[in-house]
């Protein structure tokens, strides 16, 4: 058990990734293990969504490696590889600014994530196909699964616009949870969210990493959830990595503390 949590998920290696004159990240190095909990911390501006554009094919890096070793699986360069192809083989994200299709049900929003697992084609799903049936039945009871988990099966034929904006967090989550990663990377997951939301994704990120036995990879500017709930972190500023250690590691290297986490480490 001990080797398995230590294998390791996501290698990257020298990212870089240049737009016209402007170097945005600077041959950043970066190691996911399984079962960790990892968060990608700095100012506005350091190059953390960036990061996450280019390791799941938003953006394709100018230079460096993206490496996946699916449990498993094999491992595979995936520089260049399109989103879709990316999320099927098990990295799924969230995004800064929600992504959600307002005009479909929260149901109908998960079950979204659940198209890159199945197999059933057009002429399967004209005919009613067994395969497809079965499927179908298949794909919403583990969409309803999703949304018990993360407190929303209540709300399974509202709109997806009419949810509360945590809520809306907490959707997000479902859909990529219905991708079935190995790895899942959350962009300020806490964004806009009150104390009590918050207080409330501490408990579901952690309890979503021990249940569906997969790693997180978070950026978040809320220090506080990020202290709590991290294993490793790294720290960004201006596209470089100026710092990695543990929650405690961070809290004690004057250079973070000077530049991003001031006082509120102390708390």
């Amino acid at each position: 058990m001990a080797e398995n949590k230590r294998s390791k998920l996501l290698e990257v290696r020298g990212l870089t990734m240049d737009f016209g004159g402007l170097r945005a990240i600077d041959s950043v190095d970066l190691d996911i293990f399984a079962g960790e909990i990892v968060a990608l911390i700095g100012p506005n501006g350091a190059g953390k969504t960036t990061f996450f554009n280019c390791v799941t094919g938003i953006y394709e890096p100018t230079a460096g490696d993206v490496l996946i070793h699916p449990p498993g699986g094999v491992s595979r360069r995936i520089n260049g590889m399109k989103p879709n192809r990316i999320t099927a083989l098990g990295m799924a994200r969230t995004f800064q600014n929600i992504r959600l299709f307002p005009a479909m049900t929260v149901l109908e929003n998960v079950m979204i994530g659940r198209h890159c697992r199945t197999a059933t084609t057009i002429i399967d799903a004209i005919l009613r196909s067994r395969r497809a049936v079965r499927e179908e039945r298949e794909t919403v009871d583990q969409s309803y699964r999703l949304l018990e988990k993360v407190g929303l099966a209540d709300s399974a034929d509202e709109f997806a616009r009419n949810l509360a904006y945590g809520a809306q967090r907490r959707l997000e989550i479902a859909r990529a949870l219905a991708t079935d990663p190995f790895l899942l990377l959350l962009d300020e997951p806490a964004a806009g969210m009150n104390p009590q939301e918050t207080s409330e994704l501490d408990e579901l990120i952690v309890r979503i990493r021990a249940e569906e036995q997969l790693a997180i990879l978070l950026i978040e500017h809320d220090m506080k959830l990020v202290m709590n709930i991290s294993d490793r972190i790294y720290v960004m500023e201006y596209g470089k990595e100026i710092a990695q250690g543990t929650p405690r590691e961070i809290k004690e290297n004057k250079k973070v503390i000077e530049a991003y986490l001031g006082e509120e480490v102390h708390a």
